[in-house]
């Protein structure tokens, strides 16, 4: 033992000085007032103004947010788009068919004419932001309500947004931060017309699978190519066959250097959310109710899912991006519990606010912060045991299309029988677009045992009162839910794209309103949305306790927090190249890199996770790793930075002190996965594709030379 404590203590002092990370999602606004000193000191070679500029190009101008939930970044003068595979997955499906499996096999347009548009995608750049935190807190007052003051804040917001758009030409998004102590407006762009250009074999974008997925050492290949087209004139259309490639304001740069311990990193990007500032008792809430039920709800779905999946490509293909996403967050949700435990997460929020109740109780802040913390704790005490249920009940809406759909479809179908001859007509091709969408990837024996399973699931496990329907059904059935969905799914409109359209010919009230997966459906979603009375009241007085909590930390400096939580808004993280403590499982000199001979290693032929191209072995065997190789020989494929991301920042550019792109952020450390609650600047790390594996992959491995050329490459 005595051992064992000493290399303890040899390896704390002997960890990198430079490991600490630095914390922090930055506004671009305030890179200059905030952030520029520091960054300058850590490698930094570029100004504020060429970071981020109204009136000139600057680097926000070549990062992109991708289809409304990744990162992407421009990266050649003729618009091509790079973002994480896992990114573009859902588009790379939609184009995938059995005969020509895009996503198992890959996809390399040799020329324009070859690039493939799916149906729904889009980018959107950053124009500017700015501060309207004074003008809206000026229309509201404590005396509101929470509705009052909703409805005044969302009356501003409106006409901000209208005296910005220029004629409809941008979006414009009004935005609370700091719990709503704080508002920016953001000004953007969107363009419709987004293409593939290129992606990897599925073997090497998701190498790992779910194994390695959140877990380093990492050898993923985890990129995809678009390619953004305007009209003639380069302004933002819809599709067209007219259409140009873009001409962008900006692109980046490739480095082909290569990465160092201790090399600058900064990271742009959409972050999608954080909860820095969440109180103790809403991160116990998450680790002993809703997160559990979440990890056991998405296990429920995955493993219905699969059992189908695994026997036919075609369902495969269609349920492949649905899996993914409830595969990734059933991982996340799990490391969250395990992370926010071993850290005490909870206590030393605690903590913390026991230090703002002494703060809050001194004569000059009682009157507006002496009932903060009861008033938060009240409510988490109330809605413990609904967030449990509701956790549960989320597994079925998000797990069985046919939980959602049927309510959806068919309050349009309610409104639909309610009109004359030429409404109808005018309505129903919006209901026929529903209609289509629901049946284009069902498999109905899928749907029906993800249903049953977590109707099962839910009854054993909510621990909350039941819908009267629910509690109906179980008494009646002794909670044999194979039968009862069989059952329904025979009898239902909502299962037959016939049967729906023929409705629409013959529309007939009483039968929606008796259809049993419509009454289950409505019932379902309206306990969902249900709050108690008891808990309205109690959530009236949290939302402005919460409010005056993030207020009041900032005000009586005991958070040393100067950013606000991450909300799907551009912003930009710093740090640098930083290992993790040695790893047996890495062959690396340093643990801050990845190689393919790792990746060679963990290769299993015809393993779902761990197969790759004989392609790849052959050209590791012949060591033709072109100019993409590291300076030592190998051939790179990961490495590690400590900036502090979130999802979101899938797919944002890792830029070096120049600007220049040398990697691809595609994930986070399950060490750090309490990273959304509470920062750890000792183990938070990001993992990112290495450009010089991502070109590899492009030009020796795919033969896609047309890509290379159309790049800026500094050596």
């Amino acid at each position: 033992m005595k051992k064992i404590f000493l290399s303890m203590i040899v390896c704390i002092f002997m960890m990198p000085t430079s490991s600490k990370a630095n914390e922090g999602m930055w506004f671009l606004m305030f890179i200059d007032r905030l952030n520029h000193r520091d960054m300058q000191k850590m490698g930094l070679q570029l100004t504020a103004e060429e970071i981020y500029s109204i009136n000139n190009n600057s680097l926000k101008d070549a990062i992109v947010q991708f289809n409304g939930g990744c990162t992407a970044s421009i990266i050649s003068n003729q618009g091509l788009v790079l973002t994480n595979h896992h990114c573009g997955y859902d588009a790379i499906a939609e184009l995938s068919t059995e005969e020509k499996n895009l996503l198992k096999n890959g996809f390399w347009a040799k020329n324009f004419e070859e690039e493939l548009k799916p149906e729904s995608l889009y980018v959107r750049f950053f124009v500017r932001m700015d501060d309207v935190s004074e003008r809206i807190l000026s229309k509201v007052n404590d005396s509101m309500t929470e509705k009052d003051r909703e409805a005044a804040i969302n009356k501003e917001i409106a006409l901000i947004e209208q005296e910005n758009n220029e004629g409809g030409k941008y979006t414009v998004s009004v935005r609370s931060f700091f719990q709503g102590n704080e508002f920016y407006y953001f000004v953007y762009e969107d363009y419709k017309d987004v293409r593939l250009v290129g992606t990897p074999t599925e073997s090497i974008g998701k190498f790992g699978g779910d194994t390695d997925n959140w877990e380093w050492p990492r050898h993923t290949g985890d990129f995809s190519l678009f390619r953004v087209y305007t009209d003639k004139d380069g302004n933002a259309a819809n599709y067209s066959k007219e259409n140009i490639p873009m001409k962008p304001k900006k692109h980046l740069a490739v480095n082909l250097e290569g990465v160092k311990e201790n090399d600058f990193a900064m990271i742009l990007g959409y972050p999608g959310r954080t909860n820095r500032w969440m109180p103790a008792e809403g991160i116990a809430q998450n680790v002993n109710y809703a997160y559990p039920a979440w990890v056991e709800a998405s296990k429920t779905s995955m493993d219905a899912m699969k059992k189908h999946m695994n026997k036919s490509e075609d369902v495969n293909l269609k349920y492949a991006s649905d899996y993914a996403g409830i595969a990734n967050y059933w991982k996340n949700r799990q490391g969250m519990i395990d992370a926010l435990t071993k850290h005490k997460t909870a206590d030393k929020k605690r903590a913390l606010e026991k230090k703002f109740e002494r703060w809050a109780n001194k004569k000059a802040n009682r009157a507006e912060y002496g009932n903060v913390i009861k008033d938060i704790n009240n409510y988490y005490a109330l809605t413990n045991d609904k967030s449990r249920h509701d956790n549960y009940l989320i597994g079925i809406l998000r797990g069985s299309n046919f939980a959602v759909s049927p309510l959806r479809i068919g309050r349009n179908l309610q409104y639909y029988i309610e009109q004359n001859k030429a409404k109808r007509e005018e309505i129903r091709p919006r209901i026929q677009g529903l209609i289509d969408e629901t049946f284009k990837n069902a498999y109905m024996p899928l749907e029906k045992d993800v249903l049953a399973a977590q109707l099962k699931l839910y009854v054993e496990k909510a621990g909350y009162e039941l819908p009267e329907l629910v509690k109906q059904i179980s008494a009646e059935t002794n909670n044999d839910f194979d039968s009862y969905v069989d059952a329904i799914f025979e009898l239902s409109l909502f299962t037959s794209k016939e049967r729906l359209e023929a409705f629409l010919q013959y529309p007939n009230k009483a039968l929606l309103e008796n259809d049993p997966l419509f009454l289950l459906s409505s019932v379902l979603i309206a306990r969902y949305r249900e709050q108690p009375e008891a808990i309205a009241e109690a959530k009236e007085a949290y939302d402005k306790a919460y409010r005056k909590l993030v207020k009041g930390l900032r005000e009586s400096k005991l958070s040393k927090i100067q950013y606000p939580d991450a909300n799907s808004t551009l912003r930009l993280t710093y740090g640098k190249v930083v290992a993790l403590p040695k790893d047996d499982r890495n062959d690396a000199k340093i643990n801050n890199y990845t190689t393919m001979k790792g990746m060679i290693a963990k290769y299993k032929p015809n393993d779902d996770e761990f197969d790759l191209p004989t392609e790849i072995l052959d050209l590791y065997k012949k060591k033709d790793f072109g100019q993409y190789a590291d300076k030592q020989g190998y051939m790179p494929v990961n490495f590690l930075t400590n900036n502090d991301i979130t999802g979101g920042n899938s797919g944002s550019p890792v830029l070096n002190g120049k600007g220049e792109l040398i990697g691809l952020a595609f994930d986070g450390n399950i060490e750090a996965m309490a990273g959304d609650v509470i920062f750890d600047d000792q183990l938070q790390r990001t993992i990112n594709v290495d450009i010089r594996y991502v070109l590899w992959l492009v030009d020796k491995l795919s033969g896609a030379e047309n890509i290379v050329k159309e790049l800026t490459i500094k050596k």
